[in-house]
């Protein structure tokens, strides 16, 4: 489905950064185009597609995380991990969603209004204050699910590899 090696290093720890940028610009972008028409209109077709590169960067990441859990002992933290990490499509996919929709909406908006007698689509104050409350719902639960899954996947990888004191290293 994906790559699974980039440069001979497992490619999860390389894709895992494009998902921790891109769902929360995701999120943020969809909230201010959801609360600000100016800034969806603005953003025009960019929004569905940043929300559709997002969507697809998650399960690319997933495929190369579960080849990674099949070359690593197991251990129950990075079981955790793969179980949280299993949560986030359909929070990428809801952003994507919301992005679809609110796009769409706004691109309709725009065309109706440049007919000379087209009826401009009624962008009614409840419905504006329901995609606001949507975009807020999805985009909050995304961050935190992405947080959750990297704090997991951090102390998958790092609990026991450091030391909390300064090590000594020879100079020389």
């Amino acid at each position: 489905m994906g790559p699974t090696l980039i440069n001979n290093l497992p490619a999860h720890v390389l894709l895992v950064h494009v998902v921790v940028v891109l769902v929360p610009l995701t999120a943020l972008a969809l909230v201010i185009c959801a609360a600000w028409p100016a800034g969806a209109r603005r953003l025009g077709l960019a929004l569905p597609v940043l929300a559709l590169v997002t969507l697809a960067s998650v399960p690319l990441t997933s495929h190369a995380g579960e080849w990674l859990e099949r070359h690593v002992d197991s251990d129950p933290l990075v079981r955790a991990h793969a179980r949280l990490g299993d949560g986030l499509l359909p929070w990428a996919l809801g952003l994507f969603v919301l992005a679809a929709a609110l796009w769409w909406v706004v691109r309709r908006r725009a065309t109706a209004e440049a007919e000379p007698r087209g009826a401009a689509v009624a962008v009614t104050a409840p419905l504006r204050a329901t995609a606001i409350v949507l975009s807020l719902i999805v985009g909050a639960g995304a961050v935190v699910q992405t947080y959750r899954i990297g704090d997991s996947g951090a102390k998958a990888a790092w609990h026991d590899g450091y030391s909390a004191t300064a090590t000594s290293h020879d100079k020389g």
